[in-house]
């Protein structure tokens, strides 16, 4: 970090010499101003206002806090900015920035501003990286349109940006494609690719949302830093409320395509005026899943699970090592029960979670139901695939764009002879009323819902068939507070009607202690320690699981108390 924090060349310091040059020339207007923004999708004879005569600003130097509930239109708000809308999206109104009008600009024009002078974090990192470069490629291209560099200087300063971004062993992760990286370290590596031309505006549309409580704090800290260094403005839009309040200067709270209110931060938060953003302010997971019976019955077990990945150099790609990403791990779990896992990222959550549901090839003995699984082929386990199912944690990434809303979640249905041709819509409607979507979004396709809504379809997907054990793979990391309590009552109500067993993986500990009966806290691919949940929480016995109660605690206590 140091390294990073001190290389900075002689280009950066002319950079940041306009930039202080153009905050001058500005000092009197608004850097982005945007008035009365109206924004429709044309879908056939119908159309779908999105967002309602928008109005705010941001200034220089200065972070704008944009917040609402899944749907509520800060996205599309976000991306009209940059006009990376799709082709039925109509606009009205201006989006004024450096006192140039961007909805005149053409494509040619915008292209000079995207990632140069405005850059965005995309809230899923997955889907907005190219899955068939690496990420030293893609960070290079940044590099090489805006700045003119290429090869070793590309090179160097790829590096350093990674570096500057906290990813571990930053050099061996230079030709990683995203696929190889977990969700935490391509969301870092997101931000990376956005600071690498060091822009005047920084859009960061929910930057923490895949990342751990400890994380959380060091990207936080680390765009504040930066902004200060950069002298940058920051647009940070998120669900969560609480943790706007204390990295913006003023905020808007959105809701149904609307500002419903909007001050300095510290006067929304001592006095807030309008009914959502109290209920905003007020939203926290709380309660605890039903109690396990006394003998509870065993549903699956691991041992010694392993998933190694070789590293491979030199001309006839001879293994040299190998990175450990889950090592001799056991567990078991029963029926009824919830297992939360918790960690760091890249700590193995996922590839532990994708293993036990052979999703992921693995070493070691797994056995569901008395039934040995771990050297069954596909097609011996298919009969098995239902009972155990997955929601991940990239909706977006894991939603055909082809398929409609019905045929997502009916197409289980279908494979497994779960449906009749009269019963098939029945069931779909059933799913998503028990997620909480309007059945009508039913013949709507992924692109036109927002992230939590997207979520939503891919919990309704594993629901609909009635499975015996899911794992949640952050299932409600990219809800709002609010939606995030709906859909755990949900999940606890699924779980005692139908005797459903969770492995429930999160970063989110507030989540995860509504949520399981017993956590398992992973660091480097390996146990720190396991128990039931108030033993881990209350009396937690390693270091690393203090630390991370305790971030998780300092978050909570901050969001009760002035910043």
């Amino acid at each position: 970090m140091k390294r990073a924090e001190m290389h900075w060349t002689q280009e950066n310091t002319i950079q940041t010499k306009e930039r202080q040059i153009e905050h001058r020339i500005f000092m009197d207007n608004p850097l982005l101003a945007i008035n009365n923004l109206r924004i429709c999708f044309q879908q056939g004879e119908h159309s779908v206002e999105a967002v309602k005569g928008v109005s705010f600003s941001v200034n220089c130097k200065e972070t704008v806090g944009l917040v609402g509930e899944s749907g509520s239109g800060k996205s599309i708000t976000a991306l009209s900015i940059l006009q990376l809308l799709p082709e039925n999206a109509h606009y009205s109104g201006d989006i004024l920035f450096a006192n140039e009008a961007l909805l005149d600009l053409s494509q040619s024009q915008m292209r000079n501003i995207r990632g140069h002078k405005i850059s965005m974090i995309f809230q899923e990192p997955m889907t907005a990286l190219n899955p068939l470069h690496t990420i030293e490629k893609q960070i290079g291209e940044v590099l090489g349109i805006h700045l003119g560099l290429k090869n070793r200087a590309a090179t160097a300063k790829t590096l350093e940006l990674l570096e500057l971004v906290g990813i571990r062993n930053a050099k061996s992760r230079l030709k990683a494609y995203p696929h190889e990286l977990s969700g935490g370290q391509r969301q870092r590596a997101m931000i990376a690719m956005a600071l690498a031309c060091e822009p005047t505006l920084l859009i960061a549309d929910e930057p923490t949302t895949a990342l751990d409580v400890t994380v959380q704090r060091q990207i936080l800290s680390l765009l504040a830093d930066l902004q200060q260094k950069l002298g940058m403005a920051i647009l940070f839009i998120s669900h969560d409320l609480n943790l706007i309040r204390h990295v913006s200067d003023r905020i808007c709270v959105m809701k149904d395509g609307e500002i419903v209110e909007q001050g300095v931060t510290e006067s929304v938060f001592s006095a807030p005026q309008h009914p959502y953003t109290i209920d905003l302010l007020n939203a926290e997971p709380d309660g605890e899943p039903e109690p396990l019976s006394e003998n509870p019955t065993n549903l699956l077990t691991g041992e010694k699970i392993r998933v190694w990945f070789p590293i491979k150099k030199g001309f006839f790609k001879k293994t040299v090592g190998y990175v450990k990403a889950v090592t001799d791990l056991s567990l078991t779990i029963n029926l009824g029960e919830t297992v939360g896992i918790v960690g760091e990222s890249g700590s193995g959550k996922t590839t532990l979670g994708m293993a036990l549901l052979k999703l992921q090839t693995s070493e070691g003995l797994i056995q569901f139901e008395e039934t040995s699984i771990d050297n069954m082929n596909q097609k011996q386990f298919r009969p098995l695939r239902r009972e155990m199912q997955i929601v991940f944690q990239d909706p977006f990434g894991s939603l055909s764009p082809r398929m409609t809303v019905a045929d997502i979640v009916g197409e289980g249905l279908d494979i497994h002879k779960l449906a009749t041709e009269t019963n098939r819509e029945e069931l779909i409607i059933a799913a998503l009323n028990d997620v909480g979507l309007d059945p009508e979004y039913r013949h709507r396709y992924p692109h036109e819902f927002s992230g939590g809504q997207r979520q939503r379809i891919s919990i309704a997907r594993a629901l609909a068939l009635k499975p015996k054990l899911i794992v949640l793979d952050e299932p409600t990391s990219a809800l709002d507070r609010t939606v995030q309590s709906q859909i755990i009552d949900l999940l606890r109500n699924l779980q005692k009607k139908y005797h459903l067993s969770y492995i429930f993986i999160s970063h989110d500990l507030a989540v995860v202690k509504a949520m399981s009966h017993r956590i398992i806290v992973m660091q480097g691919g390996e146990i720190v320690e396991q128990g039931n949940t108030q033993q881990i929480f209350n009396q937690p016995l390693e270091a690393y699981t203090q630390e991370l109660i305790s971030a998780a605690f300092e978050a909570r206590k901050q969001r009760t108390t002035p910043p």
